[in-house]
C-alpha cells in the first residue's frame, strides 16, 4: 500500500538559480547538485538527459509518477501511478528517504538518503531541472567512475555466464523485482557503470560494494554481456 501524498501545491517554490535555496524545501541546489552523484550512476538529468537504468529526471517534480513515455517501469510504480503518485516535495522527500517503504517492490535498489536536509537540497536541485535547464547533471562524476576504455570494453557472455552464480544468488533470472531488483536485460553500459559505481564506493550497499570490488574490469564486462542477452 502506497502512503497517502499531498496532491495539491504541485506549482512549489522553488528557485530558479543552481545556487538558489528552495523557499518550499529549505534546500540547497548547489549542494544537492553535489549529492546527486549518488544517483547519476542510474538517472541523468538536465539538457540532452537519456535514460539508463532509471530513467532521466527532467521535469519530474510535479510530474505524475511513471508519466515519463519510452521508459519500462516496474509494475509497482505503475500500480503507484494509478493510485494517484505524483512527485511533488512532499513524496519525493518520502521516496528518497525509503523508497521501497515507499513504493513497495519498486526496481530503484538505493537503499535510502537518511538526512532530511540532503533530502531537501537533491529535491532543490531536482527542481532547478523541471524545465529541461542546464547541462546534463552527474556526466562529470560518471565519468570519473568510469573511462571510455572501460566502456569500450567487450565482454564474453559465456564467461559472464560462469561468473553469474554469485549474482543469481541474489538476483532471479527471470527479472523479478520481488524485495531485490532485477538486473537481466540490462545494457551493457548501465551495467557496467552501476557495477563500478559500487566499485568505488559512489552508490553505497555494504554486499555490492564487496561483489563489485571482487571483480575486474574485463569480468564486469562478461556480466555486463552475459545479463544483456538474459531474457
Amino acid at each position: 500500500m502506497i502512503r497517502s501524498v499531498r496532491m495539491t501545491g504541485l506549482a512549489l517554490a522553488f528557485a530558479a538559480g543552481a545556487g538558489g535555496v528552495s523557499a518550499e524545501t529549505g534546500g540547497d541546489a548547489e549542494e544537492g547538485a553535489r549529492l546527486f552523484r549518488a544517483c547519476a550512476a542510474c538517472h541523468q538529468i538536465g539538457e540532452g538527459a537519456e535514460d539508463r537504468v532509471g530513467p532521466h529526471l527532467n521535469d519530474i517534480v510535479g510530474r505524475p509518477a511513471a508519466a515519463h513515455e519510452g521508459y519500462r517501469y516496474s509494475p509497482a510504480m505503475v500500480e503507484a501511478a494509478e493510485g494517484g503518485l505524483v512527485w511533488d516535495a512532499e513524496s519525493l522527500d518520502a521516496y528518497l528517504e525509503d523508497p521501497r517503504g515507499f513504493v513497495p517492490r519498486t526496481r530503484m535498489s538505493y537503499r535510502g538518503m537518511r538526512d532530511a536536509q540532503d533530502r531537501a537540497d537533491v529535491i532543490a536541485f531536482l527542481a532547478t531541472h523541471s524545465e529541461m535547464a542546464g547541462d546534463v547533471a552527474g556526466k562529470a562524476e560518471v565519468d570519473e567512475i568510469v573511462s571510455a576504455e572501460i566502456l569500450a570494453m567487450e565482454g564474453d557472455p559465456a564467461y559472464g555466464e560462469y561468473l553469474s552464480g554469485e549474482c543469481t544468488a541474489c538476483h532471479q533470472t527471470s527479472g523479478a523485482n520481488d524485495g531485490i531488483p532485477g538486473i537481466t536485460g540490462w545494457p551493457v553500459e548501465d551495467f557496467v557503470i552501476a557495477m563500478h559505481a559500487y566499485k568505488t564506493g559512489v552508490r553505497e550497499h555494504p554486499v555490492m560494494e564487496m561483489m563489485a570490488g571482487r571483480l575486474s574490469n574485463e569480468e564486469i564486462a562478461a556480466l555486463a554481456a552475459y545479463f544483456a542477452e538474459v531474457e
